[in-house]
């Protein structure tokens, strides 16, 4: 086991700086002088600008778009603090990249949750902190400890005015069932699950609503929210099926192509995210909210630095 003397440090590239300066004031300290810059030709360039030796270093640093950029960021600062002697190297990932590719589902298909895993352990990586991995078996494909915190108690709690009222949790596809159920215990709701298939990436079509939903309001919970697709298409046929008022959440944010314009334009009362992905101006929307999970990656960092257990934050 690596001994760490130096107390706790702190890091961040470029990927979210505003969360990573956050979770620095829950632990009341500086977050870490590192510069990322990239050369003429597009290579990464990482100068971290204090010691490190024997210290218990975090890097915060989600692989969201640009993810190959984000992720090299990240897999070079791991390089420069294990050669500047580091005591442990923790990868706080809020948002892992690639995790959508976590099985074979046809022929030559590659597994790439699994291959970003290797290569982060290889790096040199001593522990992962990750936040509502797409599929909870990702756990198991490092070969290093994984600290596996999830967003929707923080999520749920946004939604507490709705506690009381006739309202229904919906999952919005089978697999989303354990997520939407842990969901439903905090407020003390129901669930109702959207039975659908996928015939292609980012594609998806309802074919039925499992549950009663009629004159209730709903509350749509996902892990991801990409194009927003699936999460539109779901509003419109929980309004179908009855449905009063639906809202929408999700722990990651990724918003890609024409997102906010669909969430803008559809069913949707609003739709809430965290900020383990940093919301784009571009994006910024009167119907999508953020709530920070900042106070939550800080605490996991305090308990892993004191060698207290850290379960107690996945209840």
């Amino acid at each position: 086991m690596n001994l760490c003397v130096g107390g706790i440090k702190v890091f961040t590239g470029n990927a979210n700086i505003e969360l990573a300066r956050k979770i620095c004031e829950y632990l009341d300290i500086e977050l870490g002088a590192c510069e990322v810059t990239h050369f003429s030709d597009g290579e990464i360039n990482v100068n971290i600008g204090e010691t490190v030796r024997g210290a218990d270093v975090f890097l915060i640093q989600p692989t969201h778009s640009p993810v190959n950029d984000n992720l090299m960021e990240l897999l070079i600062m791991i390089d420069a603090v294990k050669r500047a002697s580091a005591g442990r190297i923790n990868a706080v990932i809020p948002y892992y990249g690639y995790a959508r590719q976590d099985r074979k589902t046809k022929a030559r298909e590659p597994i790439t949750a699994k291959l970003v895993a290797d290569i982060l352990h290889t790096a040199g990586a001593d522990r992962v902190v990750a936040m509502d991995l797409h599929a909870g078996q990702i756990q198991g494909y490092f070969d290093i400890p994984v600290d596996h915190l999830s967003a929707i108690p923080i999520l749920a709690h946004h939604f507490k005015f709705l506690k009381g009222t006739d309202s229904v949790i919906v999952s919005p596809d089978l697999g989303g069932v354990t997520r939407a159920r842990s969901f439903a215990n905090i407020l003390d709701m129901p669930i109702a699950i959207i039975e659908k298939r996928r015939p292609k990436p980012n594609v998806s079509e309802v074919m039925n609503v499992i549950g009663d939903i009629e004159g209730k309001n709903v509350i749509i919970v996902d892990d991801i929210i990409d194009t927003a697709g699936t999460i539109v298409k779901a509003a419109s046929v929980l309004k179908n099926f009855g449905a009063k008022k639906v809202y929408g959440c999700a722990t990651h944010g990724v918003l890609s192509g024409p997102a906010v314009d669909r969430i803008c334009n559809s069913e949707l009362e609003k739709f809430v995210i965290s900020d383990t992905i940093p919301l784009r101006e571009e994006c910024k929307s009167g119907k999508i909210e953020v709530v920070s999970v900042a106070s939550l990656l800080a605490k996991a960092i305090k308990k892993i630095n004191s060698s207290e257990s850290v379960s107690i934050l996945f209840d």
